[in-house]
């Protein structure tokens, strides 16, 4: 397994960042290796399912998110399934009158063979470092911050 966590403070109020990133279209317009991102249905719980795409040093990984803990400004929490598996938890609190600071947590099974997976895991986990940081630098740029 591999865990990144990483936040952002952000000068916009709490509301603008959450409905920014609620909305699973836009996913693929800050995450560099997300090729697709499309909203399937929202769930009785308010948040939503969606199909997913990733391009990751040359392989595609395709499969759904469900949010599975979702709180309108606070959190939402989503269980990724298929080509790549984990857990990716989203936080969004108030820093102040207009700020939000955004918290992105991901714990990711590394995929392929298990017998190459105690060799990928430091490259998987600078990949994803650094993937997370972009997202949260282009997050900056469209919610305006």
């Amino acid at each position: 397994m591999v865990t990144v966590r990483e936040h952002i403070d952000l000068d916009v109020p709490v509301g603008r960042v959450f409905d920014f990133m609620d909305a699973p279209a836009r996913q693929a317009t800050i995450t560099p290796s997300l090729q697709e991102s499309t909203l399937l249905e929202r769930l009785p719980n308010g948040g939503a399912r969606a199909r997913y795409t990733y391009r990751i040093l040359g392989l595609s990984f395709s499969g759904e998110v469900r949010a599975t803990d979702y709180v309108p400004e606070e959190r939402i929490v989503w269980s990724m399934t298929g080509g790549l598996q984990g857990t990716l938890r989203w936080y969004f609190a108030p820093i102040n009158e207009e700020g939000c600071r955004f918290t992105y947590a991901a714990t990711y099974q590394i995929p392929g063979p298990s017998l190459i997976r105690p060799l990928a895991r430091s490259l998987v986990q600078r990949y994803n470092e650094r993937e997370v940081q972009a997202l949260l630098r282009n997050l900056r740029s469209r919610v305006g911050a």
